[in-house]
């Protein structure tokens, strides 16, 4: 099998010995949004992303909130990075696995910045336990069609071991089309996280899924297949 993996995520990822291949998927296109709401005090700020973080870092300090909460490790290290402190992060790097184990005063105020494609499910399940929630649409995610095209091609020369997606955005990208025979052939993917797993499949594709949902537990699930 060839070794090379090709991996789609927005941030960029390398491993000792390994031969990785970064073709993002997802280009990420700004929104404007109505400024009155970064007037309102907060109890909580939730990023699910460290693309959220990153966009949203701005306006935070004329923010008013007195925590932060996050989703994922490597969102939660981000934060850390920039000098913002986090007050919870689940163990389980999901929406699933935050609203498992958050808890928050009865009717607090939560603002939810992120993407204009995130999932409902965190804000609809924290509405309906009476939280009072503020989304706002920071960005929303472009195809990004040359990397599309170079991973055909790559594909097409059988220059590929693994083709990685670490959000349905990038499968819907790489899917939602007509697509090449030698891509059509090709088989092994790997993802992070059901709710990726779940939209691959739409596709009727099948697809491994990392023990882990970061990049680290990708890549190892990418090579305990290869053993």
């Amino acid at each position: 099998m060839n070794s090379v993996i090709v991996m789609t995520q927005t941030s960029n990822y390398s491993q000792d010995g390994l031969s990785i291949i970064h073709k993002p998927l997802i280009k990420i296109e700004p929104l404007s949004f109505n400024l009155d709401l970064l007037k309102l005090n907060y109890d909580w700020i939730l990023f699910s992303s460290k693309n959220a973080v990153k966009h949203f870092y701005p306006y935070l300090h004329q923010t008013a909130h007195r925590h932060i909460a996050v989703i994922g490790k490597k969102t939660k290290a981000y934060c850390e990075a920039q000098g913002i402190a986090v007050d919870f992060c689940p163990n389980d790097y999901s929406q699933e696995g935050f609203l498992a184990e958050f808890e928050a005063q009865k009717n607090a105020k939560i603002l939810v910045p992120s993407s204009q494609a995130a999932r409902p499910l965190l804000v609809d399940t924290l509405r309906d336990r009476d939280f009072d929630v503020i989304k706002i649409d920071l960005y929303k995610p472009g195809t990004w069609f040359a990397h599309v095209t170079d991973i055909d091609r790559l594909l097409a020369q059988n220059n590929v071991g693994a083709i990685t997606f670490a959000s349905s955005s990038a499968v819907h990208a790489f899917f939602k089309r007509l697509l090449p025979e030698m891509t059509k052939a090709f088989s092994n993917y790997y993802v992070i996280g059901q709710q990726t797993l779940s939209t691959i499949q739409e596709y009727g594709v099948e697809a491994k899924v990392a023990d882990e949902q970061t990049l680290d537990g990708l890549i190892e699930k990418v090579k305990e297949s290869w053993m």
